[in-house]
């Protein structure tokens, strides 16, 4: 079980807890969650305006909120917030929000009580995920509607996944015999404020995207195998003289998924092609900019995930309540933005092999990569398909940052529009891995045309995996069952397992 010490959480427990792994809150920062939470009160206690503990919000923080309304005033911005619309987000990401969460409040300067940790920490072992609308925040004062959507359903309003099952969050919370929350003084903003469904979407498309990176590096190989090309472009000697660091791991990893290959010893001399496509030769070029940037949005989201986005903020010693604008999730923006065209991009180059494999102008294979062109089509819509899906992905990389809205009544007057800048990021990716299913189908039967002649043992060990599941393609059959396998290997990581050799990943 993986401890989260608030603010010291590695990227590599983020991943671990997006993809399911179990996790406990260090108790260690009870104390100073304690003491935010008495600050608020002594705060209170002067009886000067602070904003939205005694204040409206928003455009309406002017107007001073009677002693006597205070518990109201929490309760009501999270159920008026709650105004999210659109189809429930994954239980992954919702998963990875709430986690997000607890470890920001922990740092003991929100202002919220430790039962209120307790209970975000309650619902995260119990599996009891707030069912959160994906449509609704700009990325600034917070990702107050999709946060609202989760403080409600810790009051017992809204409704709560349970285990894959919906009901109402208040029978969710009775079956489980946990206590509907009641938010005491700072904890409903406390709760809204923060940028942590825009963070959960971004890390989750950075872990896809890394999985994305690592197994179209494996079919970039093979492909490379399909089409006889050459393993001299990713002599580390080439990549040093320009040293950019994604462009050596990536030509590293081609030479060793290529290495000790009898398909490439065949052509090694006597080949009059002097220089391959760029689609293969310039791969460490593309695919290591594209893992330079994906370790910069890692580093920016890492930072993010242990940072504390609230406003305003609670400080002891002297006790201070500031107001700011960690909320604007602007970095989280750029990061996406960043994700989104390295998604883009490993796609693109992967289409392009597929292109290259069945045109045999330019593999010298057999046309459409079938035994028997003319009666069969062969590869010839699964192409088709990938270029469907790059274009897509090519309108969706559109940068998300470079738009704004006022909101507010222009109060909140600049906004990142982070939240649906991450949130593209998975549905691109999975029409990346639909491109990369495709190549890999595409290289492995450019590889059988090779036989008796084998590639490398990393290789061979992802041959042995599609041809499990997919055979051969000789006559045309029923082609969409055969992508369905694919895309499975490429994104459940199959593939990149079985080659069982190190990949280069986004930590820097």
């Amino acid at each position: 079980m993986i401890t989260l010490t608030a603010g010291q959480v590695t990227l590599d427990h983020w991943r671990d807890i997006y993809r399911g792994a179990r996790f406990r809150l260090d108790p260690a920062c009870l104390p100073a969650v304690e003491a935010s939470a008495a600050a608020v009160l002594r705060i209170l206690a002067q009886g000067e305006p602070v904003y939205g503990i005694n204040t409206g919000f928003g455009k309406l923080a002017s107007t001073r909120i009677d002693d006597h309304d205070l518990a109201r005033l929490q309760r009501n911005i999270i159920l008026s917030h709650a105004a999210g619309v659109g189809a429930p987000s994954p239980r992954p990401v919702v998963r990875l929000m709430l986690a997000l969460k607890l470890v920001s409040l922990a740092q003991g300067v929100s202002g919220v009580q430790t039962t209120t940790l307790a209970l975000l920490e309650v619902l995260l072992t119990h599996d009891l995920m707030p069912v959160i609308p994906c449509q609704g925040s700009v990325g600034a004062s917070g990702d107050l509607a999709p946060l609202a959507h989760m403080a409600a359903a810790m009051m017992g309003v809204g409704e709560i996944d349970a285990a894959g099952t919906v009901m109402p969050a208040a029978d969710a919370l009775k079956a489980a015999g946990l206590n509907p929350l009641v938010p005491g003084p700072k904890e409903g903003l406390a709760l809204l404020n923060g940028t942590q469904f825009s963070t959960a979407n971004a890390l989750a498309g950075l872990f896809e995207a890394e999985r994305l990176l690592q197994t179209a590096l494996v079919t970039g190989a093979l492909s490379t195998e399909a089409a006889k090309g050459s393993d001299a472009p990713f002599d580390p000697r080439i990549h040093a003289v320009r040293r950019h660091r994604g462009q050596i791991d990536t030509a590293h990893t081609l030479g060793e998924l290529m290495s000790g290959s009898a398909i490439r010893a065949s052509h090694l001399k006597g080949d009059e092609r002097v220089q391959d496509p760029y689609c293969l030769r310039c791969q460490p070029q593309v695919m290591g900019a594209a893992l330079d940037i994906l370790r910069q949005a890692a580093a920016t989201l890492e930072t993010e995930a242990n940072g504390v986005s609230d406003n305003p903020l609670i400080f002891t010693d002297p006790d201070v309540a500031l107001s700011g604008g960690n909320f604007h999730a602007e970095p989280v923006a750029f990061a996406a933005d960043m994700i989104a065209m390295a998604v883009c991009e490993i796609g693109s180059l992967s289409e392009r092999r597929v292109a290259m494999l069945v045109d045999p102008a330019l593999s010298r294979l057999p046309a459409f990569l079938t035994p028997h062109p003319g009666l069969n089509s062969g590869f010839m819509i699964p192409q088709v398909t990938a270029a469907a899906l790059v274009s897509e992905n090519k309108q969706r990389a559109y940068p998300a940052s470079v738009d704004s809205i006022p909101t507010s009544a222009n109060q909140e007057d600049h906004v990142s529009m982070a939240a649906h800048g991450a949130r593209r990021l998975k549905d691109m990716a999975d029409n990346a891995f639909g491109v990369l299913g495709i190549e890999l189908l595409a290289a492995a039967q450019g590889s059988d045309f090779h036989a008796p002649l084998t590639s490398s043992v990393a290789l061979e060990r992802v041959r042995a995996l599609v041809r499990g599941s997919v055979p051969a393609l000789d006559d045309d059959r029923h082609f969409h069952p055969d992508l369905q396998k694919a895309i499975a290997l490429v994104s459940t990581g199959a593939v990149a397992r079985a080659a069982g050799i190190a990949l280069p990943t986004v930590r820097s």
